[in-house]
């Protein structure tokens, strides 16, 4: 039996003998490589905090202090130590989350995959604990480019308001998100990532409090002593461990560790424990460490993969041709064809679409890291200036620009295009990442237009309209394969016909990704048209008149059936006076777990099936 199978909790990671730590490490290694290739995940984040995890596995003690990780992609080392090896269920339907989950084991805390808030969840953990006088530690681990957003910094300026709470912030330094990571944080770290570990010294640490304290003890003398050496001591330190940064918010710093060896993991984590007040520990790690299909990819690390071989790498399934390689080809294009035209994401330039536009203008491309805040107010500044900016996201991190695109750009009427990738449904990754809520969110946007194509031809014929605007447009489209091309079969005010046997008394509204189950939907059932409005967002008020020509009208859409296209449309309907049937279809109001995405669909009555019995539904009311 190897020593991976002997592990059922944290004790029995603390009992092992020192000796056996790096054979452990191997496995986990050996472990996570053989099963994230058969289900696809997060490999090269996990594979690059193997020892770190174990190092505070073997120091702290969870659940009674508290482990948190940010974004949590990088916990998979963290469930195999508390007792969780199933990994064959790994973001299968009724299996293990992608992400830590309170429901699988005590020992996770925060849900959230979205980056850069672990340190406000510590924050409020440990002040909690100092109020009902708890003595607990709270450990932070951030990192993988989750520095570079602004809620850490936020985070830490309030961590370091009190010199006693027992907070300790492990800073997993690996240089990278997806991708290198950017801007001054980035060249701020540089130089330590490449110094020795002088300051991990238990002897050093002794001998700085002894000197303090029989310096102090002589007198006004002695306290010029040691303010003298102490700042000898933090200039030398300034040349060679930049930490000013953490020094000047009054935080302690150890480091930089090599984030691999575990004896100077479990010495430095020790050294932070029992500190009594908050700490950073600065440990340099490698993503992707130990696996050479991972260690010799230089765009990602093998951030997240799907089903692979794992002797190679290399992926099971063929790459088809889906919606973010249409836009990535698109708008290259047209970055060639217009200067004006500006690239904007946020750390995740190759996986949203920008990297051939990026390729070849490499300055007219920026990545803000993990800031859509800042990438959404940017971009109207560029708009402001005579740019035409392109801010890329995946929808569910659009979420925490609204305040951004609503009184930054919106209010401003600037020419920005916002392009959401992965709208809708998305899946395996689970509750936090599916794109349900940008349709109910733009819904409550003046100004802005909302595009959602329905095949990869729609896309760039869209894209290029909502360049032409000179005001904000939003453009989304779902995960996946581009579906074959739909044509329009006729013209409707306000819509395209998309489907129709004529006379039809049933009108489907169907709003982009949705269009392919609604067409078949009404091929099964014959009485109904099948619109396509195309720019979904504000109503169009031909659209409205055409509906009122039928007697029921069903929408659906791929985002939250309330505040939606279907609700927009239903208040239009209703002021126009209409008294036909209405039915709206789409995600309900609730955190969507992990499933297959034609699960959730079937889950959400999104299925040509549902959308059928929708209009059996609204036809029988007509008839009656």
């Amino acid at each position: 039996m190897g020593l991976i199978e002997g592990i059922l909790g944290p004790d029995d990671v603390k009992g092992l003998p020192p000796e056996r730590l790096e054979g452990l490490a191997e496995e986990i290694r050996a472990f996570l490589v053989e099963n994230v290739s058969k289900t696809g995940g997060h490999l090269g984040p996990n594979l690059g905090v193997v020892e770190l995890t174990i190092a505070l596995h073997r120091v702290f003690s969870s659940p009674s202090d508290v482990l948190v990780f940010d974004t949590g992609h990088q916990s998979y080392v963290h469930k195999i130590l508390t007792g969780r090896r199933d990994f064959s269920t790994l973001r299968q339907e009724g299996g293990l989350s992608g992400y830590p989950a309170r429901k699988e084991s005590v020992h996770d805390v925060v849900e959230n995959s979205h980056a850069s808030t672990a340190l406000s969840w510590a924050d409020g953990i440990a002040r909690s604990f100092e109020l009902r006088g708890e003595d607990r530690r709270v450990v932070a681990v951030i990192g993988d480019g989750a520095m570079t957003g602004g809620m850490a910094w936020e985070a830490l300026n309030n961590i370091a308001e009190d010199p006693k709470r027992p907070i300790v912030v492990v800073l997993n330094d690996n240089d990278r998100s997806y991708a290198p990571t950017v801007g001054g944080i980035v060249r701020k770290f540089e130089p330590v990532r490449r110094l020795d570990n002088f300051r991990l010294n238990k002897n050093y640490e002794a001998f700085l409090k002894w000197t303090k304290r029989h310096l102090f003890g002589a007198g006004v003398p002695g306290r010029a002593a040691y303010g003298a050496l102490h700042s000898i001591k933090k200039g030398v330190k300034d040349i060679f461990v930049d930490a000013g940064i953490f020094d000047s918010l009054g935080l302690k710093y150890i480091g930089p560790v090599d984030g691999h060896n575990l004896k100077d993991l479990q010495e430095a984590f020790a050294l932070a424990k029992d500190f009594g007040g908050p700490v950073v520990v600065h440990t340099i790690t490698e993503k992707g460490r130990g696996y050479r299909p991972a260690e010799e990819n230089a765009d990602d690390r093998f951030h997240a993969v799907g089903r692979i071989h794992p002797e190679t790498g290399l992926p099971i399934e063929p790459a088809r041709f889906g919606w973010t390689a249409v836009f990535a080809e698109e708008i290259a294009q047209i970055a060639r064809e217009r200067e004006d035209v500006v690239g904007v994401t946020a750390a995740m330039l190759r996986p949203v679409g920008l990297g051939a536009f990026a390729d070849a203008f490499p300055e007219r491309v920026i990545d803000v890291g993990i800031a859509e805040q800042h990438a959404l107010t940017m971009a109207a500044g560029l708009a402001y200036a005579g740019c035409h900016p392109v801010v890329a996201l995946y929808s569910t991190f659009m979420n925490r620009g609204f305040d951004q695109l609503l009184m930054d750009v919106a209010l401003h009427n600037a020419p920005v295009t916002v392009v959401l990738d992965r709208a809708g449904i998305t899946g395996d990754d689970g509750a936090s990442h599916n794109g349900m809520w940008d349709l109910s969110l733009a819904a409550m946007v003046p100004g802005l237009r909302v595009a959602a194509p329905r095949d990869a031809e729609r896309l760039r014929e869209l894209l290029r309209e909502a360049l032409d605007v000179e005001g904000p447009t939003l453009v989304r489209y779902p995960k996946g394969e581009a579906p074959p091309p739909i044509e329009a079969v006729g013209a409707v005010d306000g819509a395209d016909l998309v489907y129709s046997r004529g006379g039809a008394r049933t009108a489907v509204v169907a709003v982009g990704a949705a269009v392919p189950a609604a067409i078949e939907a009404a091929v099964d059932r014959g009485d109904a048209d099948v619109l396509d409005p195309r720019w979904a967002l504000p109503v169009d008020p031909a659209l409205v008149e055409t509906l009122l020509s039928y007697d029921a009208v069903v929408t659906v859409e791929d985002g939250l059936v309330d505040g939606g296209v279907g609700s927009e449309i239903a208040l239009a309907l209703g002021e126009a006076g209409y008294g036909g049937r209405l039915r709206h279809l789409g995600i309900g109001r609730r955190f969507l777990p992990h499933a297959s995405r034609a699960s959730v669909r079937r889950a959400e009555g999104l299925t040509p099936e549902a959308i059928g019995s929708a209009i059996d539904s609204v036809r029988q009311g007509i008839r009656s």
